[in-house]
C-alpha cells in the first residue's frame, strides 16, 4: 500500500520536512516515492551538517592522512618515495570539493523525485482547521505553506561548555577544524568521542603533538572496554598524549597560543598548545522552530517521540539529532523512512531497534561496533560467551601491513543470540555491517558458523571471532 495522492492548492502539501540533512532529505525522497506531495525547507546546506561539515569532509581529510601515513612507510612495502610532504590548503580544498559534489547530488535527487525545496528557515506556525499545520518560512522563499504532516529534522550543533567557548581562532569547533587556517604544532582535543578522536588522528598523522582530554575513565567511552583499552595503546604508540578522568577547568589565551588548565586526580596541570578543539557532544536545534505553545515535549534538550517518531502534537514528527541518541546520520535516515512509511500506512513498518544501529569511528586504527558490549550484556543479566580474534593472525591483514586490531563477539550463552560485536583495526567500519545484518536477521552462532567467508579477506576474522566464542577458532 502507498499513499494516495490528492489534488491540493499549490502552497499545500501532504508532507513538509523542516531540515535537509541525512534525516530530512531521505524522509522527503521516501515520501515522494510513496506518492506524497512533498516539500523540504532548508535554511543553509542541503545534506546538512553531516554532508557539509561532518561525516563526509572529515572522512576526506582522514583519507589524505591515511595516504600520507602510508607514503611515509613506503619502504615497508618495498617502495621508494622521496620528498614526502603535504599541502594543507590542498588537503582542505579536496575535502570541501567532496562535500560540494555530494551536496549537488542531494539537490539532484530531490529534483528527480519532484520534492519542492524552499530556501529559508522553517518553523511551525500553528495548526490548520482541517488538520495538519502551517509552516512559516523566513528567508529567500519567505511565506506560509500548509501541510497534512510535518517532520522536524533540524539536527544539532556542537555543545559549548561555559568558559570553553570557541572563538574560531584559538579554540575550534568541528567547523574550524575542517578548514584550519594553519597547521598547529601542538593541539589539545577536549573529548574523545568519535568527533574528537577523528580530529586527533588527522592532526597527529600530519605531525601535530596531540593531547586528548577525556572526562570519562577511558577513550571512546561508548565502546567496549577492551576495545577502548586497545585504542588507547594504539594512540599512545602513535605519539598522542591521552588524559582520562580529566577535566578542562579553564583557558588562558595569549597572542600566539592557549594555556589549558586540566584537572587530574585533584591536581591542576597546565598544558600550552597552539590550538584547542572542543568536541564535547551535540545539542539539538530546538530553538526558533515553533514548538512553543504546542504539545511537543522536550526532555534533556531533545524532542520526545514515540516509536514511530511522532510527537504529542498531532501531525508533527521529529527525527535525527533533534531526538534521542544515538546521534548518527544513518540513524536519522532510517528514522525518516520509518516515519514516512508509517504516515503512508504501510503495513510492513518496524520500529527502530537501537541495538541494531552500528557505530563507527574513523580514527587510526578504525573502531566499529553494534549491539551490547560485554559489560552491558552482563549488567542486563545475560550469561555470555565471548570470542576474540586478532588481526595479527589474519593473512590479509598481514599482507596489507595492517596487523594491529581485534574482532570481538558477545553471544547469549543460553540461546546463541549475537548480542554485540566490537572491532578495531583496518576497514572495520566496512566490516561491521556483516554483524549488523546478522543482528537484524536475529542470527545465532549456528548460522554464522555455517556461513562461508571468502579467503583471503579481513572478514574471515569475523568468522573466527564467532568460532572463538565457542572454543572452535582455527587460526588462533
Amino acid at each position: 500500500m502507498s499513499f494516495v495522492e490528492k489534488k491540493m492548492p499549490e502552497n499545500s502539501f501532504d508532507l513538509v520536512v523542516i531540515g535537509g540533512g541525512p534525516g530530512g532529505y531521505v524522509a522527503a525522497i521516501r515520501a515522494a516515492q510513496l506518492g506524497m506531495k512533498t516539500a523540504l525547507v532548508e535554511r543553509e546546506h542541503l545534506g546538512g551538517i553531516c554532508l557539509n561539515w561532518g561525516c563526509i569532509p572529515t572522512k576526506a581529510l582522514l583519507r589524505s592522512a591515511e595516504v600520507y601515513r602510508n607514503m611515509q612507510h613506503a619502504a615497508s612495502y618495498g617502495l621508494t618515495a622521496q620528498g614526502i610532504g603535504f599541502d594543507l590548503p590542498a588537503v582542505v580544498k579536496r575535502s570541501r570539493g567532496v562535500s560540494a559534489q555530494l551536496a549537488g547530488g542531494v539537490k539532484g535527487l530531490l529534483k528527480k523525485n519532484k520534492v519542492t525545496v524552499f530556501d529559508g528557515h522553517g518553523k511551525l506556525a500553528g495548526p490548520n482547521k482541517g488538520g495538519g499545520g502551517k509552516v512559516s518560512i523566513e528567508g529567500k522563499d519567505a511565506g506560509i505553506i500548509n501541510a497534512a504532516h510535518i517532520i522536524l529534522a533540524t539536527g544539532g550543533r556542537a555543545r559549548v561548555l561555559p568558559g570553553l567557548e570557541p572563538d574560531g581562532k584559538f579554540v575550534w569547533t568541528y567547523k574550524e577544524a575542517l578548514v584550519p587556517d594553519t597547521m598547529p604544532k601542538s593541539l589539545l582535543v577536549i573529548g574523545s568521542g568519535a568527533i574528537g578522536i577523528e580530529f586527533a588522528s588527522f592532526f597527529n598523522a600530519l605531525g601535530a603533538q596531540v593531547t586528548v582530554v577525556e572526562v570519562m575513565d577511558r577513550v571512546i567511552p561508548v565502546e567496549d572496554e577492551e576495545i577502548s583499552a586497545f585504542a588507547r595503546k594504539a594512540f599512545e604508540k602513535q605519539g598522542m598524549k591521552i588524559l582520562t578522568s580529566a577535566t578542562v577547568k579553564g583557558l588562558k589565551k595569549s597572542a600566539t597560543n592557549v594555556a589549558v588548565q586540566v584537572e587530574i586526580a585533584g591536581k591542576i596541570e597546565e598544558i600550552v598548545v597552539d590550538r584547542v578543539i572542543s568536541a564535547v557532544g551535540v545539542v539539538a536545534n530546538i530553538e526558533n522552530i515553533g514548538i512553543e505553545g504546542t504539545k511537543v515535549k522536550v526532555d534533556k534538550g531533545h524532542v520526545v517521540t514515540d516509536q514511530w517518531c511522532a510527537t504529542d502534537e498531532p501531525g508533527v514528527y521529529a527525527i535525527g539529532d533533534l531526538t534521542a541518541p544515538p546521534w548518527l546520520a544513518h540513524k536519522a535516515s532510517h528514522e525518516g523512512v520509518i516515519c514516512v512509511e508509517k504516515i503512508a500506512g504501510l503495513n510492513h513498518v518496524h520500529p527502530l531497534n537501537i541495538r541494531n544501529i552500528p557505530g563507527c569511528t574513523y580514527c587510526h586504527p578504525q573502531v566499529a561496533s553494534v549491539g551490547l558490549s560485554e559489560a552491558k550484556a552482563k549488567a542486563k543479566g545475560y550469561e555470555v560467551r565471548v570470542g576474540r580474534f586478532p588481526f595479527l593472525a589474519n593473512g590479509k591483514a598481514i599482507a596489507l601491513g595492517e596487523a594491529e586490531g581485534l574482532v570481538k563477539t558477545v553471544f547469549d550463552a543460553k540461546t546463541g543470540e549475537l548480542l554485540g560485536a566490537h572491532m578495531i583495526g583496518a576497514e572495520v567500519t566496512e566490516m561491521i555491517q556483516g554483524y549488523t545484518v546478522a543482528k537484524t536477521l536475529e542470527t545465532t552462532e549456528a548460522e554464522l558458523m555455517h556461513t562461508v567467508f571468502p579467503h583471503p579477506t579481513l572478514s574471515e576474522m569475523m568468522h573466527e571471532a564467532v568460532l572463538s566464542a565457542y572454543g572452535r577458532a582455527i587460526h588462533f
